[in-house]
């Protein structure tokens, strides 16, 4: 579970946790990890402070569930960051490699990670779970980082589900929208929408993704979900909003 500290990594960790998963909890702070670690039952958590786009951050995770556990069945590809919503030309190119060393290459590291274990393991197989946002298909105003490497997150996830189908590892990927985050209560002001006024929108409980996602790990791996969408319903994204 990557991005584990606060939000729909929390959430998502502490419904694993009360279904009985062994949960490593990976992230970038500490001392968020611990957080979400005293939230959930007790002995069902470790805490591993970890950068997904540093390999050997990622690297020494992945050794650690390997010699502790055993094996893997489950990684949550959840960490990411976004980048100030400004017009393309006014954007740091230094925050566009930040947004895509994260999102996209930690993703990609993540996973590349977790497949060797499944492949190797007995038995062999296991479930990949990549968080697209509604950004994989749809974009915000000003974002093209995020949007960027949400569409590229589609792109991967097709990529290792069609990989995955000869080890029994199964791949796919969940759209959120307007989870109620400490990313989302920055928006006090609300969003900003394509014809340029600002509006704020109806969000939902971190907990209802949570449970969407340990609902998921809990599938066995002759089912596949593709691509799942789960959004606040009165949301502005589908149709005209």
């Amino acid at each position: 579970m990557t991005g584990a500290g606060s939000g729909v990594g929390r959430s998502a960790a502490l419904a694993l946790a009360a279904r009985g998963y062994a949960v490593y909890l990976a992230g970038r702070r500490a001392d968020a990890l611990a957080e979400t670690a005293a939230l959930a039952p007790a002995d069902r958590t470790r805490v591993v402070a970890c950068d997904v786009s540093q390999r050997d951050d990622v690297a020494r995770l992945f050794d650690q569930i390997a010699t502790q556990a055993g094996r893997l069945d489950f990684l949550f590809n959840n960490a990411g960051i976004g980048a100030p919503a400004v017009p393309v030309d006014e954007l740091d190119p230094d925050l566009w490699d930040q947004v895509v060393a994260v999102n996209l290459t930690g993703s990609f590291l993540c996973a590349r990670a977790a497949f060797a274990l499944m492949r190797r393991q007995t038995p062999q197989g296991g479930r990949i779970l990549n968080n697209g946002s509604l950004s994989a298909t749809t974009p915000r105003p000003f974002s093209a980082p995020y949007t960027a490497t949400k569409h590229a997150i589609t792109g991967l996830t097709k990529a290792l589900a069609l990989d995955g189908r000869a080890f029994d590892i199964t791949v796919g990927q969940i759209d959120i929208g307007n989870a109620a985050t400490p990313l989302t209560a920055r928006h006090t002001s609300g969003q900003l929408q394509p014809h340029g006024a600002r509006m704020v929108e109806p969000v939902i409980d971190a907990a209802h993704i949570g449970e969407a996602v340990a609902g998921i790990a809990d599938l066995p791996l002759e089912v596949a979900i593709p691509q799942l969408t789960i959004m606040a319903a009165k949301m502005p994204f589908v149709g005209r909003g």
